[in-house]
């Protein structure tokens, strides 16, 4: 069952990936900002004893830590620097912000359609 970490300050719009992925058969953690990431991933602090997701949706706009700074942390770091991210925004002109960081798989637009969740996941993690 892959495992899949939704993060994201929306609830309603976390409710709703965690839902969808579920359904799918996935196992979902989530997050409510940057910083709850990183210490979910053992990232800040380290822990290299934490369980890491076989995929990261990663919101951009967050309090406390947004999803651009997180995303530099995850692929800064030799653990989860391999771990695919779809950075999940409101604004599709983000997407050049995002160039430089390695591990981001794909983009998907707020609002999103589940199903172009579904295959983009599916597409991502090779199932």
């Amino acid at each position: 069952m892959p495992k899949i970490l939704v993060v994201d300050d929306e609830r309603d719009v976390v409710t709703l990936l965690k839902f969808v992925l579920e359904k799918e058969g996935h196992s979902v953690s989530q997050a409510y900002n940057g910083v709850q990431a990183l210490e979910k991933l053992g990232v800040d602090p380290v822990d290299d004893k934490a369980e890491l997701p076989d995929l990261i949706v990663l919101d951009v706009m967050m309090p406390i830590m947004d999803g651009h700074t997180t995303a530099r942390h995850i692929a800064d770091h030799e653990r989860t620097s391999k771990v695919p991210i779809v950075v999940l925004t409101a604004k599709g002109q983000m997407r050049d912000l995002f160039d430089s960081i390695g591990n981001v798989a794909s983009y998907l637009e707020k609002p999103f359609d589940p199903r172009r969740l579904r295959e983009m996941v599916a597409s991502i993690l090779g199932l």
